[in-house]
């Protein structure tokens, strides 16, 4: 399944990582994400790089796609997703030389 990516990260043994999947899987079926995939092509689409990251989780309400992109040059981007909608909530990243960069939309809390 393509949540298969998606997860929080978790120290420990395993267990959790197996009981996030399991939410992952019954947030899509019942309609409350979208799939993984879908996601991933309109980040690629507006976001040139390599996905590094992905992560789902439920914040202030609602369920995110935290996604962490290598650009070209070395920038490090982490773009917050709204999950149902698809909409990039917030940008924030590094330039190659470590200088901080923000950007959000739709009022999204960091």
């Amino acid at each position: 399944m393509l949540l298969s990516w998606a997860g929080t990260s978790v120290a420990g043994d395993g267990h959790q990582h197996d009981h996030d999947h399991d939410r992952a899987r019954q947030a899509l079926e019942a309609g409350e994400v979208l799939p993984l995939r879908t996601i991933i092509e309109r980040v690629e689409r507006d976001y040139p790089g390599q996905i590094v990251e992905v992560e789902l989780d439920r914040e202030h309400g609602r369920w995110e796609y935290e996604i962490k992109l290598l650009q070209r040059g070395g920038s490090l981007l982490k773009l917050k997703v709204d999950a149902r909608e698809g909409t990039v909530l917030g940008v924030r990243g590094r330039k190659g030389g470590g200088q901080a960069e923000r950007s959000r939309r739709g009022g999204a809390d960091d």
